[in-house]
């Protein structure tokens, strides 16, 4: 779901896209070990970056569990090898204003405020705002639209979709009544990093976490991210 670049990698053919196959390959893995895959994206320029967004069944994600992620992602990727040549992977949580994905968002965060933009154009739009009402039958998003109208949305022709971080999002993150709210660890701007350097198969080389980053602001941190650089060296 959602704009994601499409890329044929080497060795793999069926016409299934770059993202979907990486989904693949890690979604299992990381499921069982109490993860669930958010989002999978790939693309950039000299310096590719894949992105690979999850949390816990309850919505959490600490900097503890993005450094797990990006591990067990990094093992599987070795040695399926679907990305040719050398790229940065991207581990982080969804984030408070986070992306909807999965039709079964569309019905969690039912009353908050989301963007939604479609691959064809529904009535003659293919952008909506509004308050998330659910699911219809069919597999149908109802949107509050601006005008106090409800719109229904198929699932599948969705091309993008988020929250908009609304005061009313942030109030119910922090009273932890939407999926992995609740007060931030430090203070409402911090966003936390940390660096995992990954070296050739011939010269392993352990995790080294950063310090951490903090940002001034007014908005919760929006997520904790792991990354870390992957050599094609002796290929």
């Amino acid at each position: 779901m959602g704009q994601r670049p499409t890329f044929s990698f080497w060795g793999y053919s069926n016409h299934v896209d770059g993202n979907t196959r990486i989904a693949r390959l890690i979604g299992p893995p990381l499921e069982a070990m109490g993860f669930s895959l958010v989002r999978v994206r790939y693309g950039g320029g000299r310096r590719p970056i894949l992105q690979i967004m999850a949390e816990r069944a309850d919505g959490t994600m600490t900097v503890a569990d993005c450094a797990d992620v990006s591990r067990a992602v990094s093992a599987v990727l070795d040695v399926e090898d679907p990305i040719p040549g050398e790229y940065m992977l991207e581990v982080s949580s969804p984030g408070i204003d986070r992306p909807l994905t999965r039709l079964v968002d569309f019905e969690r965060f039912k009353g908050f405020e989301a963007r939604i933009e479609m691959s064809l154009p529904q009535d003659g739009r293919k952008r909506f705002r509004g308050r998330l009402q659910g699911l219809a039958e069919g597999e149908e998003v109802q949107l509050a639209d601006a005008d106090g109208s409800t719109v229904l949305l198929p699932f599948h022709a969705i091309a993008d979709a988020k929250l908009v971080l609304t005061d009313d999002l942030i109030a119910a993150s922090l009273r932890g009544e939407v999926p992995g709210g609740g007060p931030p660890p430090d203070d409402l701007g911090e966003e936390i990093s940390l660096d995992v350097v990954s070296a050739p198969a011939s010269q392993p080389a352990p995790a080294k976490p950063d310090a951490k980053k903090a940002r001034s602001g007014s908005k919760p941190a929006r997520s904790g991210k792991s990354n870390a650089k992957r050599s094609t060296a002796n290929r």
